[in-house]
């Protein structure tokens, strides 16, 4: 740390350097997530189902979790959602319309053991999946 008269130069370089190591600067400047996310900033997108399928969990854990593959209206690009709740995938079906949300890991990664799913579905033809899935409501007919 500079503490001579002449010092502040040497202060700004070092404060500018410094920046680059802090994590949410540094994905601000590159746009990182302008780049790689497919939701591209927005909290939730729409999109339609193309398959539905099941994958295995990672190593600690053992389980089929049950996902969907979504195409999203707003760009194309596909991405797999994970369905929460007990049952959940039996009240989604191929080409139905889904909200999709990200999962909330940390730096919009993946949660827990779901391997490479950043992604979960909370509604289903516009009905929130939660109350599908309790009882409460019915999928609308298409």
């Amino acid at each position: 740390m500079g503490r001579g008269e002449f010092s502040g130069r040497d202060l700004k370089r070092k404060r500018k350097t410094f920046k680059w190591l802090k994590k949410p600067w540094k994905r601000k400047k590159l746009r990182l997530k302008d780049k790689f996310d497919p939701l591209e900033g927005s909290p939730q997108a729409k999109g339609i189902v193309i398959e539905k399928k099941s994958m295995e969990q990672k190593q600690p854990h053992s389980g089929l979790i049950k996902c969907v593959k979504v195409q999203l209206a707003k760009n194309g690009k596909l991405i797999t959602a994970f369905a929460p709740g007990d049952g959940a995938i039996n009240f989604i079906d191929e080409h139905d319309e889904v909200t999709v949300d990200g999962l909330g890991g940390s730096q919009r990664g993946q949660m827990g053991s779901i391997p490479g799913v950043r992604h979960k579905v909370v509604a289903v033809n516009g009905v929130d999946l939660n109350m599908l899935v309790q009882g409460r409501k019915e999928k609308p007919k298409r």
